[in-house]
């Protein structure tokens, strides 16, 4: 089987379909795999660096008003497609799944031009105008919210790396607090805000670092390569406050924790479900209000808090946070039931899917 992912941009369209990607590789060692991208993109480390072909294609970005781009964007658009066409004949493509992002486009229209099966995967509650557009050209649309307005939308959830998925945060909780320099008894408050940090978390959870010691709370907080946030140090033997700049053992840092403050992202919340650790969410203040709809199903099923970005500070994190954390009973109802929300196998799931569409594609053309 020849499959061609398009999910290029952000890691949010990047990680899932390299989550597919190796469970098609899993059940099939032979299964062929081109990733499609732009040399903009995360794609141009994330996919090499996890052993998968990168194919790029010029970049398209849609403007989504009505400015003086627009007019340079049919020709873009159409050098993108003919490009993606070729990487389809190429590989002889047996189906084209999009996740979503600037390749997504150019990538379903090359793959209705080649007539190639298209699925489309879409993680956020509101689809994208890629999404949009690829589900009008298939019957097979995988979503990871109930609600999802895209037609012939099927619920599979948003595939992840094995080692999230398969993680033990208990059997691993002692090992992963040693392996970051923690204490393995006291409780422990994981702070993330993506690849880059999140300076508004930054800033009252490092204001709100003595009341975490007074309270026998230890931090370990991932501040982003280029932050100048730095609590003072903390008196040998005490609660720690650990600052690293980037982690790339994020299941370590989800064992190492009992509970989490981030924002609200699509994969932050399907892993942190699926991994049943409770979380402080946080969504970004702009864009269209995505991520408050990601968190709030877990929040509302127990899993966790919801707080805007403008209510955040030290303050707030002293009166509402802390108490959490200093009540295990609670914080084990947390976890459970943020972990009802999750779901480990999405990969798979997806996975099936794309075997059942290429199998029904090549009966109808051996039927013809």
């Amino acid at each position: 089987m020849r499959v061609v992912l398009a999910g290029g941009g952000t890691a949010g369209h990047i990680e899932p379909a390299l989550a597919l990607a190796d469970a098609l590789r899993r059940h099939d060692p032979n299964t062929g795999i081109v990733c499609l991208g732009t040399e903009r993109g995360l794609e141009t480390r994330l996919v090499p660096q996890r052993g998968y072909e990168l194919a790029l294609i010029p970049p398209v970005p849609l403007p989504r008003t009505l400015t003086p781009q627009l007019l340079s964007v049919p020709g873009r658009l159409r050098g993108a497609i003919n490009a993606a066409a070729g990487v389809l004949d190429q590989m002889q493509a047996d189906v084209l799944v999009g996740f979503g992002g600037y390749v997504a486009t150019p990538g379903y229209l090359a793959a209705r031009k080649r007539k190639v099966p298209i699925i489309v995967h879409e993680a956020n509650p509101k689809p994208g105008l890629a999404n949009k557009l690829g589900a009008r050209f298939t019957d097979h649309v995988a979503v990871s919210h109930h609600d999802s307005p895209l037609p012939n939308a099927r619920f599979v959830g948003i595939p992840l790396r094995r080692d999230i998925a398969n993680l033990d945060r208990m059997a691993m909780g002692d090992k992963a607090r040693s392996y970051f320099g923690l204490l393995p008894e006291l409780p422990t408050l994981l702070i993330f805000g993506g690849s880059q940090g999140a300076r508004s978390l930054n800033r009252n959870a490092v204001a709100a670092a003595p009341a975490f010691r007074a309270a026998g709370i230890q931090v370990l907080h991932i501040v982003g390569p280029k932050n100048t946030e730095v609590p003072d140090p903390a008196p040998a033997g005490g609660p720690q406050y650990v600052t690293i700049p980037y982690c790339d053992r994020m299941d370590l840092a989800y064992a190492a924790a009992d509970m989490a403050m981030c924002r609200a992202g699509a994969m932050t919340c399907a892993e942190l479900s699926a991994v049943a650790l409770p979380a402080v969410y946080v969504p970004l203040p702009i864009g269209n209000g995505e991520q408050r709809l990601n968190a709030e199903p877990i929040v509302q099923n127990g899993g966790g808090l919801l707080v805007d970005d403008a209510e955040l500070s030290p303050e707030w994190i002293a009166g509402h946070l802390i108490p959490i954390l200093r009540d295990p009973a609670r914080v084990a109802n947390m976890s459970e039931a943020a972990g009802r929300m999750g779901r480990r196998d999405a990969d798979v799931a997806l996975a099936r899917m794309v075997y059942d569409v290429v199998r029904a594609a090549h009966q109808q053309g051996q039927g013809r």
